[in-house]
Order: C-alpha cells, then sequence, then structure tokens
C-alpha cells in the first residue's frame, strides 16, 4: 500500500525533468527575432577649418577723454551773448561767450590817457634839459639845476613804464570779457544763462569742454600678459579694438598708447592706454567698453564654431562624425580661445574633420547620426533651441 504513492511520486518528477529539458533544447534551437536598428540621430554639423586667425587679449576698460576744460571766467561781469550751442563741436579759439565789456573798455582808456599825459610832461622835461646843459656850461645854470632836471626826466619816464604796464592789464582784462575755447572739443551742459553775473569764482563755470577726437580707452588685463604685450610692443604698434558691452558693435579701431608704469598688487592687473582717431564718435568719455588687444596671428589655426564645444567633468569636449559608419565620437579638446562664435583649437582636432555643431543633447560615444543641410539643418537649429529652454 505505500509503495503505490512513492512510485507515483517518482514518475512524476521524472515527466517534469523530462518536460524541462525538452523545453531547454527547444528554446535553444528556436531562432530569436532581432531587435531593429534605432534610426540615426539627426544632428547640424560643420567642418574643422583651418585659417589665419587673431590671437586676442581682452579686457574691460573706460573711455577717457585727452583734455576736458571748465570755461572759467577771470573777470566779474554781467554775461550778454552766448554763442555756442550745448553739445556743438567748436574750435580752439572759438568765441563761446561775451562779458559786458564796457567797465573794462573804461579802465583801457583812463590807462591810455594817463600815459599821454605823463608822455607830455616827459617831453617837456626832456626839452628843458636839453636847455639847461648848454647854459650850464657858459656858466648861466648852477649843477643843481640840471641835476634835478635829470630826476625829473627820470621820474617821468617810470610814470610813463608804469602807466603802459596799466594799460597791457587793462588790455588783459578786456581781452577776458570774450571767453574763448581753449581746446578743439564737443561743449556740454551751460551752467550759466545769459543776462547772469559770471564770476571767477563759480564751481562748474559756464561749460564744460571736452575733447573727442582723438580719445582714449583705459582697460585692464592680467598681469601674467605683461612679457608678451612687452615683447610685441618692442615690434612695433600693437592693435586694440574697442567692442560694446554686449560684443556686438565695432565701436573703433586703435593703437596701444602705453603700458601703465605700476602693476596693481591687490587685483594682479595691469592698466594700459590705447588712442582712437574715432571718427565716427562711437567712443564717449565715460563709456565702458570691450577691449581687445591683438597680440599675435596665428597662421594656420584650427576653429570651428563654439556651439560644437561641450564642457564635462573632465572639460572640453566634441563631438567627431566618423566617415565610416557616420557614428559619433567623444573626443577632448583644449581650446585656445572664443571669439566671435568660433572655438580656436588648440589640440583634440585635424583640419578637416566633422564635429556635431547642434544636436549634441541626444547623442553619446557610438550614436550613429545623419547630417543636416540647409533649411532642414536651420530648422534643427531652433527645434534645439525650443527643447532645449523646456524644463
Amino acid at each position: 500500500m505505500r509503495k503505490g504513492p512513492l512510485v507515483l511520486a517518482a514518475v512524476l518528477i521524472v515527466t517534469i525533468s523530462a518536460a524541462s529539458v525538452a523545453w531547454r533544447r527547444q528554446s535553444r534551437a528556436a531562432p530569436t527575432k532581432e531587435e531593429a536598428p534605432s534610426p540615426p540621430t539627426p544632428v547640424v554639423a560643420a567642418t574643422v577649418d583651418a585659417h589665419t586667425v587673431p590671437i586676442y587679449l581682452r579686457g574691460m576698460g573706460t573711455v577717457i577723454a585727452f583734455n576736458n576744460v571748465v570755461l572759467r571766467s577771470q573777470i566779474t561781469g554781467p554775461l550778454i551773448k552766448v554763442s555756442f550751442v550745448q553739445g556743438q563741436t567748436v574750435h580752439k579759439g572759438d568765441v563761446l561767450a561775451e562779458i559786458d565789456p564796457r567797465p573794462y573798455q573804461a579802465q583801457l582808456d583812463q590807462a591810455t590817457a594817463n600815459r599821454d599825459r605823463d608822455q607830455a610832461q616827459l617831453i617837456n622835461a626832456q626839452a628843458n634839459l636839453g636847455r639847461y646843459v648848454p647854459l650850464q656850461a657858459k656858466g648861466f645854470a648852477t649843477g643843481q639845476l640840471v641835476d634835478t632836471q635829470k630826476a625829473q626826466v627820470a621820474q617821468l619816464e617810470a610814470a610813463v613804464k608804469s602807466d603802459q604796464a596799466v594799460i597791457e592789464n587793462a588790455q588783459v582784462n578786456l581781452s577776458y570779457t570774450k571767453l574763448r575755447a581753449a581746446i578743439d572739443g564737443v561743449t556740454g551742459i551751460r551752467q550759466i544763462d545769459e543776462g547772469n553775473i559770471i564770476h571767477p569764482t563759480d564751481a562748474n563755470g559756464l561749460v564744460d569742454l571736452t575733447q573727442i577726437q582723438p580719445i582714449s580707452l583705459i582697460f585692464t588685463l592680467p598681469q601674467t600678459t605683461f612679457p608678451e604685450i612687452q615683447q610685441e610692443m618692442a615690434k612695433g604698434p600693437v592693435k586694440v579694438l574697442a567692442y560694446s558691452q554686449d560684443e556686438k558693435i565695432k565701436l573703433d579701431e586703435g593703437e596701444l598708447l602705453l603700458i601703465d608704469n605700476q602693476i596693481n598688487q591687490t587685483t594682479g592687473t595691469i592698466r594700459l592706454r590705447a588712442t582712437f582717431s574715432n571718427a565716427q564718435r562711437l567712443l564717449w568719455p565715460g563709456e565702458l567698453v570691450n577691449a581687445r588687444l591683438l597680440l599675435k596671428t596665428e597662421p594656420d589655426g584650427l576653429t570651428i564654431a563654439a556651439a560644437a564645444v561641450q564642457q564635462g567633468p573632465k572639460g572640453s569636449y566634441v563631438y567627431v562624425v566618423m566617415p565610416a559608419d557616420q557614428s559619433v565620437q567623444v573626443r577632448p579638446v583644449q581650446i585656445a580661445q572664443i571669439s566671435d562664435g568660433q572655438a580656436l583649437i588648440a589640440s583634440g582636432l585635424k583640419a578637416g574633420e566633422t564635429v556635431v555643431v547642434d544636436g549634441q543633447y541626444r547623442l553619446q560615444s557610438g550614436t550613429r547620426v545623419t547630417i543636416l543641410q540647409g533649411q532642414a539643418a536651420q530648422e534643427a537649429n531652433m527645434q534645439s533651441a525650443v527643447e532645449q529652454a523646456l524644463p
């Protein structure tokens, strides 16, 4: 009675084992269905170019006028005429305003009259001396009389010289009634209106006059660049470009004038001064601008679009499209500079290689890609920008 269940259990175990072995053999023998390969990822790509590339040192600076003059009066009087318009370009010697000249003309007339009076007395004294000297020789005039007359002549000669000095002083004061431009420049905001009394002690004077052409730019660079700049200055003029703060507008092109005689130890920077002709007047005193100092020119520099450069834990890298199978490879690169949307490659790439410039966020090493061209590339650029902006 007990052997029956045991035999049945053994039979079931053997049957299950046989079925399991048969299933395994069948599963090994059955061909597996291969997964369909994923379609290539569309990207925008560009070729690594080799051409002459300028190497710039970049800094920020302030536009400074070479000359700035506050036009002040050197005499006191009512301002009877203003001859300039605020913001007008004027030239050295131009009459910008006039003070009432009548009191100073009267002083000049009085000084002139005093000189003429003393001059007449001098002529008379000299004539008397000319008569007394022959009379003294004949014994008809004493020596005391002649000496007295000589003293009177000398006294009147001194009086005439004094009168002449007073005349010259009055002429100078009269000339001060016309306020003239001391330099070529542009007038600022007028501080005193016509009809008011102007004084030499007025804090702001009549108007501020600033030289605009030429003009200078003072900017800073790291002190580590000092030896290279010195070497380039020894070779000849060093070009400096001035750009707007957003780097979109080239304001002017000038020349490095000097390097300051001290390095700022607090900031570790050097100050430099460049001069610009400012023909278009895009540089204005007090304006903050970006400066680019042309250090040298790389004859065979390798450049790619700056958008191709990605940043990772180990530094900069790009996706290089392999020509054999159109797959991408992650390639570390060294960047020398990025300027005007172009990255100068110091190492990591060769001329003629193709790199991905848009669509990198969908890639990894080994991903196969298809390169978009023309209108499709532009649309991909726009779509990529939108997708990356989405949270």
